[in-house]
């Protein structure tokens, strides 16, 4: 692709990883994976959103690859990895099962954050043994999972049929998104992030999402219009925290509120005032902070596994 798919400069430039491989998703299907850091170090598991890659991670992947293993893929059809014909959530649940099983020894534990379609991705997988196997603990950021197109505020009109309509058409469109200029810069920054958002972080969230193919955005929109991984939340034992921006329009407080009240095991919602829907770029320091309090009370070597702190409780 000839488009920048990311800054190159800055804290949110994507840090040069230690390795890379191809984890194989159950239809064939090819991820391209990186594992930052030390490889004796306390596991992490980075799942991106719609639009995005493995670059939307950069922040937290630079700070915890001091002393984590940080392993971040790019979901089917973004980034690196190449589109398939299969789009849907178990296509997502096979594909995080391929890369825990590529990338972690049998029974090893990590901390598992997911961001939207990432978020989404977690949910779908959270019945699945090889997820199970491997789940210490998981932080949700921005995303729902079920209702994404009827709750979303991107069109500020009161809800019902019309703004559900418009929504619709709108976050599915076939139009190219085109280069990155001032204007796609500002629509960008209305969708997807808070009023104070740096230019920086602007900057860096278009070039990503500008660089995903327009058949691969279309393509995962329906798999979003149809969303629902209710079942999914209910089967997600892990102890799981969930993070949300108040200014969020592409998934509102009101799906962070729904995820808490149905996990088996949720650690809180922590909401953000005034920032949108790209947390771990808005309020990197936050997120990364988040993922270091789960690896050192769940998936430390010294750490005792979820399982036994509710049983022993």
């Amino acid at each position: 692709m000839s488009r920048l798919m990311h800054v190159k400069s800055g804290p949110y430039a994507p840090p040069a990883p230690a390795r890379e491989l191809v984890a194989v998703s159950a239809d064939g299907a090819r991820l391209h994976t990186e594992v930052h850091g030390p490889e004796d170090a306390p596991a992490v598991v980075l799942a991106h959103g719609w639009t995005c890659s493995t670059a939307f991670w950069a922040a937290q992947i630079r700070e915890l690859a001091a002393d984590h293993r940080v392993i971040a893929y790019d979901q089917r059809g973004h980034g690196r990895s190449p589109a398939s014909p299969a789009c849907s959530t178990d296509a997502l649940a096979d594909d995080l099962e391929a890369v825990l099983k590529a990338t972690l020894a049998p029974g090893e534990k990590a901390v598992i954050a997911g961001h939207s379609m990432g978020g989404m991705t977690v949910m779908a997988a959270a019945p699945r043994p090889a997820f199970r196997e491997h789940a210490a603990a998981v932080l949700l950021c921005s995303t729902g999972a079920s209702r994404l197109v009827a709750e979303s505020t991107v069109v500020p009109i009161r809800p019902g049929r019309l703004r559900t309509w418009l929504t619709k058409h709108i976050l599915g469109s076939r139009a190219p998104l085109g280069p990155v200029t001032p204007v796609a810069r500002a629509i960008l920054k209305y969708g997807t992030m808070g009023p104070g958002s740096a230019p920086h972080m602007v900057e860096a969230c278009a070039r990503i999402v500008h660089a995903c193919p327009r058949k691969v955005r279309y393509a995962w929109s329906h798999v979003l219009d149809l969303l629902d991984l209710d079942h999914g939340v209910r089967e997600l034992a892990a102890p799981t925290a969930v993070i949300v921006g108040t200014a969020d329009r592409l998934t509102p407080p009101v799906h962070a509120r729904s995820l808490a009240a149905a996990l088996p095991n949720c650690l809180g919602v922590t909401e953000l005032p005034g920032l949108g829907h790209m947390t771990p770029v808005e309020a990197p320091e936050l997120v990364t902070g988040r993922i270091r309090e789960l690896v050192t009370t769940y998936a430390h070597p010294r750490a005792t596994t979820y399982t036994q702190v509710k049983e022993g409780a």
